[in-house]
């Protein structure tokens, strides 16, 4: 099986033999690692007034970074972030990454609809927003989601794409920022929709957001992603518990401790590691990564230390 079909097969609950899928929602590391900036981190002023040769050289230099990450960490799928980030672009960084590398990789884009936490800087104004205009926010999120499906259906026809990425952000570490009942109201039907949307297009949707999703993780499930990603233990989600309640229904992703890798000692990370591999891994449905991504300050040698727990120690019995 190539990475991109092994982690198909686990996004589908498939048993596998072998060591268990493994990708990280960014790889940010990519200057300690290669010498290289993330193609997100790149600031292209002047786009416009480069040559196409410039432009492609570009294009080749992003495919080629994505790639030496995912072969040197040996990841099943990959996040393009595109940049700049026009339909045009990201339809030529997928064919590219493709010719570059076959069907090896899963690839995915971003793709949420759904209202995410708002930022510091106008939070209490949306939210002001959100409680006297109630209707209208109803209007709004259903026209986001008529958007992204029918950009997705751009990218359905265009090829070469497996799925998105769905990165709204809906929790703190101690609750969701929305109540239970108006998660229900304002973001569970849109997400629900998104799902069923990208799936009838033949696309995968994994769910994305940190924080304690345990108030509303019925919700999620039953809004029907094809897996959950980042399962976060500093928002005091046990992947042990999370797989006995949902392993039947949803692919699990994550939930190594991120706090951990940046100061918890070598030994804490370890566990934290073959915890998740211990509790994700039994009858499939398992995809190993941290509890949020591979960030920026993140020391590549404890990512590393994580990374060779997984590489050691996440084997499926069989290959």
């Amino acid at each position: 099986m190539t990475p991109r079909e092994r982690f198909i097969a686990a996004l589908e609950r498939r048993p596998i033999a072998g060591r268990v899928p493994h990708f990280e929602l960014v790889f940010f590391l990519t200057m300690e690692a290669f010498g290289k900036m993330h193609p997100s981190q790149r600031v292209y002023h002047q786009w416009d007034q480069m040559t196409e040769r410039e432009r492609q050289l570009h294009r080749n230099e992003m495919a080629d970074t994505y790639l030496m990450m995912a072969r040197r960490y040996e990841h099943n799928a990959i996040f393009l972030h595109p940049n700049p980030g026009s339909e045009e672009e990201t339809f030529r960084l997928i064919d590219l990454v493709r010719e570059k590398s076959g069907d090896d990789f899963f690839l995915m884009l971003h793709g949420d609809a759904t209202y995410s936490i708002p930022n510091g800087e106008n939070m209490v104004e949306w939210t002001d927003w959100l409680l006297t205009n109630f209707d209208a926010a109803k209007v709004e999120a259903q026209r986001n989601v008529d958007d992204v499906l029918e950009r997705a259906a751009r990218f359905a026809r265009h090829g070469g794409l497996d799925g998105f990425a769905l990165c709204s952000d809906y929790c703190f570490n101690t609750q969701p920022f929305l109540s239970p009942a108006m998660f229900s109201d304002i973001v569970t039907p849109y997400l629900a929709q998104v799902c069923k949307g990208y799936r009838d297009m033949g696309f995968y949707a994994i769910k994305h957001t940190d924080g304690n999703i345990m108030p509303i993780i019925d919700q999620l499930v039953e809004a029907g992603p094809h897996a959950l990603h980042s399962l976060d233990p500093q928002g005091h989600v046990d992947i042990a518990e999370v797989k006995r309640l949902y392993g039947d229904r949803v692919c699990l992703i994550g939930n190594v401790n991120c706090g951990l890798l940046t100061s918890g000692t070598d030994e804490e990370v370890i566990e934290s590691a073959r915890y998740c591999i211990r509790h994700g891994m039994p009858g499939g449905g398992y995809i190993f990564s941290t509890s949020n991504c591979a960030f920026t300050g993140l020391p590549l040698e404890r990512y590393e230390l994580m990374w060779r727990v997984w590489h050691e120690e996440a084997y499926y019995p069989g290959e």
